[in-house]
């Protein structure tokens, strides 16, 4: 298990640093000044000569990558061009806003889709199993866009179950703070609980033809328990690996959701730094948001061995 984690810590390492490699030389490679962007347009040659110095960007490229890979290390993320507060600050304010809203919808899309996915499976070719497809064909094919606004005209204005906009800090006022992000934190988890649910149904249908689950009935066993204890349990692994993946999706993809319901999270930050051209809190964003994948990557590859002992680990059964 040791051996494992330390291959696995390896790879998360070296995918860490080629990932701010390409996070480094992408941001540089985006269209505009940032100098220009601070100085204003009506900046004369010796101004704009002056904040590139400022900002290190009339050093050569591979100096810049040095210096920010040694800013990082040290924790230190810069300040923004835009605003002058430091990054880690911007970062800090934001990002748990961000997280709260993918926690609250990856809990919406694993409850649903796995629950909407059995369902399915069960009663396959019946009602049940149509109805649950439409959910998914409408999940998958519906830009979440969309689905927000009309959310925000009929659930928010026409019929004031829920706030259209704001946000309140869940640790200060957890009631109220949760129920600020319910309307964004379901329409975030459409696409994932309609993938669950697609997933769980096929790997159930699967499961559930199975020699073992076969001989469970032939016992006479309660199809309740075949279903939940044996059927699930041995359908779960994909469904881990798919959740671990748009975890850190719904991190990354909550820039659209954010803009809608106007939360202050860590999309609307990297979207207002992209227009911009603000660097230190572009990278540092991405930065921030690809450790998460990884950190997730690593902790879901972990859960495997947990849910199921069968699964080998450095070529050796545990």
């Amino acid at each position: 298990m040791a051996r494992y984690l330390l291959g696995k810590l390896w790879q998360s390492a070296v995918t860490l640093v080629l990932a701010s490699v390409v996070i480094f030389v992408g941001v540089r490679s985006l269209p505009g000044d940032p100098a220009l962007a601070m100085a204003g347009e009506e900046a004369d040659p010796e101004t704009l000569a002056r904040v590139r110095a400022d900002l290190g960007l009339d050093q050569p490229v591979l100096v810049q990558y040095v210096r920010f890979v040694g800013s990082v290390l040290r924790g230190d993320l810069g300040e923004s061009i835009r605003t002058g507060i430091p990054v880690t600050d911007l970062v800090s304010q934001t990002l748990p806003v961000t997280l709260w809203l993918a926690g609250y919808a990856i809990v919406v899309a694993v409850v649903l889709g796995i629950g909407l996915g059995v369902l399915a499976a069960v009663y396959r070719g019946r009602w049940p199993d149509y109805l649950t497809g439409a959910v998914a064909v409408l999940g998958l094919s519906v830009p979440s866009f969309w689905i927000g606004i009309l959310a925000i005209l009929y659930l928010a204005v026409e019929l004031g179950w829920f706030p259209a906009s704001g946000y309140t800090d869940v640790l200060q006022n957890p009631a109220r703070g949760l129920y600020h992000l319910t309307m964004p934190a379901f329409i975030l988890a459409t696409s994932t609980l309609a993938l669950l649910l697609r997933q769980t149904r096929a790997s159930m249908i699967e499961t559930l033809g199975a020699d073992f689950i076969r001989t469970a009935r032939a016992k006479g066993m309660a199809w309740p328990r075949i279903v939940t204890r044996y059927a699930l349990r041995n359908s779960v692994i994909v469904v881990v690996t798919l959740v671990g993946l748009q975890l850190g999706g719904l991190v990354s993809g909550a820039v659209v959701t954010e803009q809608i319901f106007a939360l202050p999270g860590i999309g609307k930050l990297t979207l207002d730094s992209v227009f911009t051209r603000d660097y230190p809190v572009i990278q540092a964003v991405v930065l921030v948001v690809t450790l998460f994948y990884i950190v997730i990557n690593l902790l879901t590859d972990v859960l495997y061995t947990v849910i199921d002992p069968r699964i080998r680990i450095g070529g050796r059964t545990r």
